[in-house]
Parts: C-alpha cells; sequence; structure tokens
C-alpha cells in the first residue's frame, strides 16, 4: 500500500510538474519590461493596447506575459462591486433565472467602470484577458468556478463566487488567475495592489487548492478530474508565491489521539532550505512556535512530524521563512 502511495505521487506531480517547467528557458524580461513601458494606457481600444503589449514579442508566451503582467499591474479590484455581487448572490440563492437577469443587467455597469476607472471583479479581469488575447491571436477561455479561502467555501462548495482564465499556449493549455495575481483586500473594502507571479501559469495541482472550475476538465489533470471535493487544508497567496502544495494532512480538519506522532508532508515545486521551515499556533498577536522534529527533504516532498501531548482544538499553521502557507485544524483526543 505503501509503495503504491508513493507512485501515484510520483505521477501526480510529474504531471504537472511540466506545467511549471515548459517555459523555464523563457526570460520574461522584456515581456515585462513593455507591461511596464505602457502602464496607465487607456482601455478605449483594445486593438491598439493589444498590438503595443505583443508586436514586438517573438512568442505566444511571452505575448501573454505582456498581456496578462499590464491587466495584473493596471486595474485594481473593486470591493463596492464585489459586495454587490455577493449580496445579489444572496438574494437570488434560489432564483437562479432572477440572478442571470439581474446579472446581465448588472455587467453593463461592471464593464463600464472597467472601461473608464480601470476597477472590476474577477470576471471583468477575466474578460479583459481573454479580450486582449483574443486579437493578439492568443486561444484564452474563461472558466468560472469556485474560489476558496478562510472565509468562503471552506468546508463545502456552495458559493460560486470565482472566474479566472485559461490559455492555450504551444498546443498545451494552462491556467492562471489575475485577479488574485494583482493583489487582495483588506477588511473587503480597500484594495492593495500586489503583483503575486505564482498565480501566472500554475501547477494545476496546485491550483486546484483553492480554485474548483465549473467543468472539471479546467483541473487540466485527469486525477483532479475525477476525485470529489475535499476540504483540504487552507492556503493563501504565498502558499503560491513560494509553490507549495500542501499533501497531509489531507484534510484541514484532523482528529489524533494525544502522545502519537502526526506527520505533516508536503511538495515543493522549487528549490527550500528545510531552516525556512515551521509549525505555529497564533495567540492573539503571538506566533507560538511548535518544536518538530525527523524532518527529510527528499526529490521535493518534505515531510515532518509533531507529538500533540494534551488534549485540545489546535489551529496550526505551516511556515515558509516568515509567510504562512497552510493552516490545519487538529483535535487532539
Amino acid at each position: 500500500m505503501k509503495n503504491w502511495f508513493v507512485i501515484f505521487l510520483v505521477v501526480l506531480f510529474n504531471i504537472s510538474n511540466a506545467q511549471v517547467s515548459d517555459f523555464k528557458n523563457i526570460d520574461f524580461t522584456k515581456a515585462d519590461n513593455t507591461a511596464k513601458l505602457y502602464e496607465g494606457h487607456s482601455l478605449e481600444n483594445l486593438s491598439v493596447l493589444a498590438h503595443k503589449l505583443t508586436s514586438n514579442l517573438t512568442t505566444d508566451v511571452e505575448k501573454f506575459r505582456a498581456i496578462y503582467n499590464w491587466v495584473c499591474t493596471n486595474i485594481k479590484g473593486d470591493s463596492n462591486q464585489h459586495n454587490k455581487v455577493s449580496k445579489a448572490r444572496k438574494k437570488f440563492k434560489s432564483d437562479s433565472l432572477g440572478y442571470v437577469e439581474w446579472n446581465n443587467y448588472y455587467k453593463k455597469i461592471a464593464f463600464k467602470k472597467l472601461l473608464n476607472q480601470k476597477k472590476t471583479m474577477c470576471t471583468g479581469y477575466a474578460y479583459l484577458i481573454k479580450e486582449l488575447c483574443f486579437i493578439a491571436d492568443i486561444e484564452c477561455i474563461i472558466v468560472d468556478g469556485y474560489g476558496r479561502s478562510f472565509e468562503t467555501n471552506v468546508e463545502k462548495l456552495e458559493n460560486l463566487n470565482h472566474s479566472w482564465n485559461a490559455v492555450k499556449l504551444n498546443n498545451k493549455w494552462y491556467v492562471c488567475d489575475a485577479t488574485w495575481s494583482s493583489g487582495y483586500m483588506i477588511n473587503k473594502s480597500y484594495f492593495i495592489s500586489d503583483y503575486n507571479d505564482g498565480y501566472f501559469l500554475t501547477d494545476p495541482v496546485l491550483f486546484a487548492k483553492n480554485h474548483f472550475p465549473l467543468q472539471k476538465k479546467w483541473f487540466l489533470n485527469d486525477t483532479l478530474k475525477t476525485t470529489k471535493f475535499v476540504a483540504e487544508p487552507i492556503v493563501y497567496g504565498e502558499t503560491f508565491e513560494h509553490k507549495i502544495i500542501p499533501i497531509g494532512p489531507k484534510k484541514l480538519n484532523t482528529t489524533i489521539t494525544k502522545n502519537k506522532d502526526i506527520t505533516f508532508q508536503f511538495k515543493s515545486l522549487k528549490d527550500i532550505s528545510t531552516n525556512t521551515i515551521s509549525l505555529v499556533r497564533i495567540m492573539k498577536t503571538k506566533k507560538i512556535p511548535y518544536k518538530i522534529y525527523d524532518v527529510i527533504s527528499k526529490n521535493g516532498i518534505v515531510t515532518f512530524k509533531y507529538n500533540f501531548k494534551q488534549k485540545g482544538s489546535y489551529d496550526v499553521h505551516l511556515k515558509i521563512k516568515n509567510d504562512i502557507v497552510a493552516t490545519y485544524t487538529i483535535e487532539v483526543i
């Protein structure tokens, strides 16, 4: 059984590693500089913008990079729009036709705000990426689904709340999320621009930790297409920056017996020093470290253990350097 599990992990991660390594020899400096050169450019004529962003670049992936970078760094998240749509989803929870009618009406307002003020929410980001790609002759679609965070779709998928893109490059599909690349909201009211490259052409297994498409084919991974939703550990933007894929414990909520070892395991898609790994409990404003042991790093998979000696419920956070990358709830009986 143990050998089968190891083989399963190798197959699963070999499938996904091809995604992040396909363009490892591409230098995106020129594409990123092109996006920066046209910072603040108007959205009144998308054809002109697309031409400026892509005409001096050779490959489709560089052209897409320039488009993606520009959208992420020039469009701001709109908290008012997000809150209005969230309220409408709740209001029309049992009236899908009513929501569609309301949404069709509100789209006109939303896209007008995108064009005039460069403010939007996830659908606007995905729409703008798709339109610029269409002009640049790059195949790109909008993917609708569930975005999971510490405050929504935690235990089950009940809030259809997110949109992102799938793009076809060199005859192969990739996923990315311009909304979550662009920055984040504070208290659902103030947007902070903070580009996160971890959501660009993301490894599908990592992407699926908080993205669940309505059409399962857009998982872009045969194993994920056939699996049911599991409430796994919560991940964050920093998880994508560090390219960390939590493996074990598999579930967000885990029950164990006191004085027995619990094993934590994750896959790192880039080199990582075991000295940067820690496990902490947050008490008010303090982060109290747990003393982990038996830390092993082999072929990108990191494993370590901890022993809870007292009964109780514990919020446990995995850290890489100073960043929390996964959160678990451990019930010790």
